[in-house]
């Protein structure tokens, strides 16, 4: 997959708290993508049977590596409860117990709980409903619901609803910053909309791009020790005279 020249990619919004110009970051993004596309080829992200999985996996995921997650999602799935109906009937202390290899499991049994709440009660607990509701709308619902912050908001609605919009986190904003694109500590809606003024509104873009960055940050672009030498970006970094 492909995404469209540079100099549509330059044409979006230009955000004059960025700090570089419409065109570079166009150019920059586009390359970007098409170089770690090329090198890691299809991501298949996000990893789950279900959309119900999606979100629930988008919950646990919060200050966690993904192998907890997959463990407690395990759990969740042999105790038969990966479906809004089983899970909202299921006591909260069993979804502790089911939920602990993700960490923080009491608050997120609790967060879990309060998305459920929230879909039974807005949505007659359908995923269907909620999810044709308008992406702006729909975010600023979830962002009222305990435990749902703007990354899994968005991870949600990416991932399991399909809406086209880009979730910034950790890995996306390291990467900006080593690459002079946005500061190391450039808001979330500020690197969000980076990407919206500079990429078409595509859900499979977002969704391949996105995982990129993961999988890139993860491999190459680390906290510390980054292996810049290996990493397809590397090309891309300014060096020293």
């Amino acid at each position: 997959m492909a995404l469209a020249s540079t100099s549509t990619l330059a044409a979006g919004t230009t955000d004059s708290r960025a700090p570089v110009q419409a065109e570079q970051a166009g150019t920059a993004l586009g390359n970007f993508y098409q170089v770690l596309d090329r090198h890691l080829g299809p991501q298949h992200w996000w990893p789950a049977e279900t959309r119900f999985e999606v979100i629930v996996g988008a919950i646990l995921t919060q200050s966690t590596a993904w192998s907890n997650v997959e463990r407690a999602i395990a759990n969740l799935r042999q105790a038969r409860l990966l479906s809004p109906e089983a899970l909202s009937r299921a006591p909260l202390r069993r979804i502790e117990r089911l939920v602990r290899p993700s960490g923080y499991y009491r608050q997120k049994a609790r967060k879990l709980k309060a998305f459920l709440r929230f879909l039974n009660a807005e949505f007659g607990g359908s995923l269907d409903r909620m999810f044709r509701q308008p992406t702006a709308e729909l975010r600023e619902r979830l962002l009222g619901v305990h435990g749902i912050g703007p990354e899994t908001a968005d991870s949600i609605l990416l991932y399991a609803g399909g809406h086209p919009i880009f979730v910034i986190d950790a890995y996306t904003r390291r990467i900006l910053a080593r690459h002079g694109l946005a500061d190391a500590n450039v808001g979330y809606e500020q690197a969000q909309e980076l990407f919206h003024g500079q990429l078409p509104r595509q859900t499979e873009i977002f969704n391949q791009y996105h995982a990129l960055l993961v999988e890139t940050g993860k491999r190459w672009c680390r906290p510390r020790e980054a292996r810049c030498q290996e990493c397809p970006l590397g090309r891309f970094l300014e060096r020293e005279p």
